[in-house]
């Protein structure tokens, strides 16, 4: 079976195309540069996504697509830059892959979404694939109306589509605040979140390759959406001590008050980081579990352990 894999040399990509190699696939890679690593079979140079990139080279006798390249962080770009860059990438640039995917006989799409298409926060409640909806900004809107897209060729074509919707996923190598994260506790900085009680879903990448690999040949998983995570809810400051604990340090925590909190995140424009640190965000995966069998290979622990293991801290 012959896989193409967009955002090969991404965080999760890479971890991905290793993992299926592995398994036995024929791993064909599309990057946006020239920068190649020997663990794929094939690469191809695909350059920017859009609604005009030509993918026909690299669907040539594909049967499988694994989309995982999109347009993810805002750096110096204006808002309305970026908000149509937003659209440009993930959705006209996910619509023309489809299409062409679909032209050429590919037989199912597997789509990596954002559980921010349910929303940035939950209550006691956890999402579930039947929640309501509530996209909240460009990346999250621009994931969601690329799910539409897919739902539309689909139905169109008979191409199956297999949509996959993850919280924060951790690992080796991951960017953003898991990273930040683990460099304040490696270096024994104090943290003021000790009074944080909010709970979190989060996935390790080992468990999100296995469940990839579980949609691409599962009868089942076709024209189905899932949401994906450990499996287990976490309090940020028991993260932080089990970050900790797996670097062999303790964990350097103290209480302060929420207010102050936030105030201090402001002004040092840190609050959308708080917020994705403190705030309350759960994700039931009973769906996947049951429809398809399928049961993480790690734990929450067990995943920092390895990420913290790999990266010698």
């Amino acid at each position: 079976m012959k896989i193409l894999v967009t955002g090969a040399n991404g965080f999760i990509g890479r971890n991905l195309c290793v993992f299926l190699k592995r398994k036995g696939y024929f791993i064909r890679a599309a990057v946006r540069n020239n920068v190649r690593d020997p663990i794929v079979d094939e690469y191809i140079l695909a350059g920017d996504m859009n609604e005009s990139t030509d993918w026909q080279e690299a669907l040539a006798g594909v049967d499988i697509v694994i989309h995982l390249a999109a347009h993810v962080h805002i750096m110096h770009d204006s808002v309305v830059g970026s908000v149509e860059t937003f659209h440009k990438v993930n959705v006209l640039g996910t619509e023309r892959l489809a299409k062409m995917a679909a032209n050429a006989g590919v037989r199912r799409f597997i789509f990596l979404s954002s559980i921010g298409v349910n929303g940035e926060f939950t209550g006691k409640e956890p999402f579930v694939e039947n929640s309501t909806l509530n996209p909240v900004g460009a990346y999250a809107v621009s994931k969601w109306e690329a799910e539409q897209v897919l739902h539309k060729i689909s139905k169109e074509t008979g191409m199956e589509v297999v949509i996959l919707r993850a919280p924060l996923v951790y690992g080796l190598n991951a960017p953003g605040n898991f990273k930040r994260l683990i460099h304040l506790i490696k270096a024994g900085i104090p943290l003021p979140l000790g009074n944080i009680n909010s709970l979190r879903s989060f996935l390790y990448v080992g468990n999100l390759v296995d469940v990839i690999s579980t949609c691409i040949s599962h009868p089942l998983a076709g024209g189905e959406t899932f949401l994906v995570s450990d499996g287990q809810d976490v309090s940020t400051p028991d993260l932080i001590r089990m970050i900790a604990c797996a670097m062999g340090k303790r964990a350097v925590l103290f209480p302060l008050h929420g207010g102050i909190l936030k105030m201090l995140c402001r002004l040092a424009g840190k609050s959308e980081e708080l917020e994705k640190l403190t705030g309350t965000l759960l994700v039931d995966s009973s769906k996947i579990r049951n429809l398809l069998g399928w049961k993480p290979p790690f734990t929450l622990e067990e995943g920092i352990r390895e990420m913290v293991l790999k990266n010698k801290c």
